[in-house]
């Protein structure tokens, strides 16, 4: 691993507040959307951020799977090569890419492609076994300097969340902080973050979630996730605004007070346009 150039270090410079008209915006959302919206956005272009409810915990759902590609990546050089051999009794409940290849198995290089852009939970499961499962996730994002982000279950019980639970939990602020390390930081050598981006921008579930609130021309690198309770419902990103803009680094997190509640990914779509807009990018 090189050295981590960690975005803690730019919030000590100057760091213009959340405005006042994001702010108002992000409120009047959350109360028509009935729940709680975490934000955090770091702009590297002006180091300014958008934070809201940023240091509140939300479930990770499938947002781990980014920073779990990013594990094996960074295990050992010729991990990417291995094929890893599973059967029907592995498969998960959201499967689509690994319940195509149960007879040949897949590489890792196409079991992380298969987490990261179809969120597919198999591939999850299969990869956190590569790295000491959810125990040595955490143990990675302890060496990214979060303290806060853990995982406790394999794919699907860790969807199965609860607000007074802890477990497989992370902040929209730790998470954007561990995206940006690992996207634009050191915390991966340049082929891995290569490759880690690629898969990202290759998403094939977040068209109706931080995509949709932003303009069509921008490019978007994301990771989302979706629990099974309390309509948890999230999208971690790094975004290129277009005409060769400097990238920003977007962590939204909503959940609702029902545990049954309905899903709303609109309101994802529409955080990153507030967001946007309170960075002067709209």
């Amino acid at each position: 691993m090189l050295p981590l150039v960690l975005s803690l270090a730019l919030l000590s410079g100057s760091v213009t507040a959340t405005p006042a008209s994001a702010v108002a915006e992000l409120r009047a959302l959350e109360t028509a959307y009935k729940g709680r919206i975490g934000v955090y956005a770091y702009d590297t272009a002006t180091g300014n951020l958008i934070t809201y409810r940023s240091g509140e915990r939300f479930p990770f759902a499938s947002t781990f799977k980014a920073v779990l590609a990013a594990a094996v990546l960074d295990k050992e050089p010729d991990i990417l090569r291995k094929r890893i051999r599973y059967d029907q009794k592995d498969l998960q409940p959201h499967s689509p890419v690994t319940a195509k290849h149960v007879a040949t198995g897949m590489t890792v290089a196409q079991l992380c492609e298969a987490a990261v852009t179809e969120s597919d939970g198999t591939a999850a499961n299969l990869l956190l076994r590569q790295i000491g499962g959810p125990k040595g996730l955490t143990r990675y994002f302890r060496g990214l300097h979060d303290p806060v982000s853990r995982l406790d279950r394999p794919e699907p019980g860790l969807n199965d969340w609860s607000p007074t639970d802890p477990r497989d939990s992370t902040t929209p602020a730790a998470m954007g902080r561990d995206l940006h390390a690992l996207t634009l930081g050191g915390a991966l050598d340049a082929g891995d973050r290569e490759r880690l981006t690629g898969w990202l921008v290759g998403n094939r579930t977040g068209d109706r979630r931080i995509r949709a609130g932003l303009p069509a021309s921008w490019k978007v690198g994301d990771k989302t996730g979706t629990a099974a309770t309390y309509g948890a419902t999230n999208d971690v990103a790094v975004v290129w605004p277009a005409k060769g803009g400097k990238p920003i680094i977007m962590a939204i997190y909503a959940r609702r007070a029902g545990k049954n509640a309905a899903h709303d990914e609109n309101v994802i779509a529409k955080t990153a346009t507030i967001v946007a807009r309170g960075l002067g990018k709209l």
